[in-house]
């Protein structure tokens, strides 16, 4: 049966009336003050109460009232175009290899946002969606496997500088005292003029129970471009005190340097919810690679711009009823809106199993090695602007 015109546009606003967006991460973090509650910490340790150290807690659900009311797509999403300031067009327009090398750095650490202990986005189901413009860039994402989880990224620009091609895999462990989750996949950063491709890593998230609670990026980063022959690695890490106690969560320290000679061009140093420098190794100078404040700080929020153009699958509708009771501290609402969507994946799930359908991702070819990396690649060459904009 083919919808009528005003069929279609109803269910397109009624769409949209769900469509919920919230304020992306930033260094505000005003969400999550609103949704914390007050016996927080004794709420999540009772979360861990029956479950075994090294246990893989992709699939593990949890109850809305530690959900962040979006999908952890948008998060993906929020990390590309949600930003102060644009690192990224910088990355086309640098004059050398060493300059675009170095924004391309600068662009990686933007993408870190502050985690918020006790809150996770939701775990998308297969087929969801994100779908955004800001500016003349333009991001989709697509959630093409769901065991293990697999969520891709497209995002190009209208002007054809920039590419952004990725693929990852979450996969947290518990581990008695902590959560540690690895992010395993690459990002692809492309500068089409230049015939460049930088390959860059992510960041571990680590949450510690105990001694006390806290929630940190962790990890080496390494960003290799072959073309060039440049590349980095940037250390994310804890500074200690005395007796190994206390510390700074947020520092960065790394450098620069040649892939063939090993010889250090530039040194990374600073925190990543501050400022980031880098020290020219032959000269000394010093210069300021990354500011947090202006690049992730007073975020805005994306809004709705055609109604039409939204698609079912997409994020903010899929979840709009669970994000919206979230909002509204209606936990009863949350817990069976929630409900509703995870019993409908698996019923889909189930019925596609029950006739050996093979589910196909729609905007993304995938791929497995035999280690279990995997690899996407974008069906279209372009991203079209999206029914989602981030206002200018």
């Amino acid at each position: 049966m083919v919808e009528s015109g005003s069929e279609a546009a109803k269910a397109a606003a009624a769409a949209a009336a769900t469509a919920v967006l919230t304020a992306p991460l930033s260094l505000e973090g005003g969400l999550a003050a609103e949704l914390r509650p007050a016996n927080l910490v004794q709420r999540v340790l009772s979360l861990f109460r029956n479950v075994r150290p090294g246990s893989d807690l992709s699939h593990f659900q949890l109850p809305a009232t530690f959900n962040l009311p979006k999908s952890q797509l948008q998060l993906y999403g929020e990390g590309v175009y949600c930003v102060g300031e644009d690192y990224l067009s910088r990355c086309a327009k640098g004059k050398d290899a060493v300059e675009r090398f170095t924004a391309v750095v600068a662009w990686s650490i933007s993408t870190t946002r502050p985690p918020i202990f006790g809150f996770a986005p939701y775990n998308p189901v297969l087929g969801e969606t994100h779908h955004v413009s800001s500016g003349s860039l333009h991001i989709l994402l697509e959630q093409v496997s769901h065991r293990p989880p697999v969520s891709a990224l497209h995002a190009t620009d209208d002007s054809g500088d920039v590419e952004l091609v990725w693929c990852q895999n979450p996969i947290p462990k518990f581990h008695g005292t902590s959560v540690e989750a690895t992010v395993k996949g690459k990002r692809h950063v492309r500068l089409l003029k230049f015939n460049e491709n930088y390959e860059i890593d992510c960041p571990n998230l680590l949450i510690r129970l105990l001694p006390a609670p806290s929630v940190e990026w962790s990890g080496t980063v390494r960003i290799v471009c072959k073309q060039s022959g440049l590349e980095a690695e940037v250390c994310y890490y804890r500074s200690h005190t005395f007796l190994g106690l206390g510390g700074d969560p947020r520092c960065v320290k790394g450098k620069i340097f040649s892939s063939r000679s090993r010889e250090t061009i530039c040194e990374i140093d600073g925190h990543w919810d501050r400022t980031v420098s880098s020290k020219d190794a032959r000269s000394g100078k010093v210069s300021v690679l990354y500011d947090a404040r202006t690049a992730i700080s007073d975020l805005k929020t994306p809004v709705v711009r055609n109604q039409e153009g939204l698609s079912p699958s997409e994020s903010a509708v899929f979840w709009g009823e669970v994000s919206d009771a979230i909002l509204k501290k209606d936990w009863e609402r949350s817990r069976q809106a929630k409900r509703r969507v995870e019993d409908t994946a698996r019923r889909l799930d189930k019925e596609r199993n029950d006739k050996g359908e093979v589910w196909i991702p729609k905007h993304f070819s995938l791929s497995q090695d035999k280690h279990g990396n995997w690899e996407c690649w974008p069906l279209e060459k372009s991203v079209p602007p999206a029914p989602i904009i981030v206002p200018s």
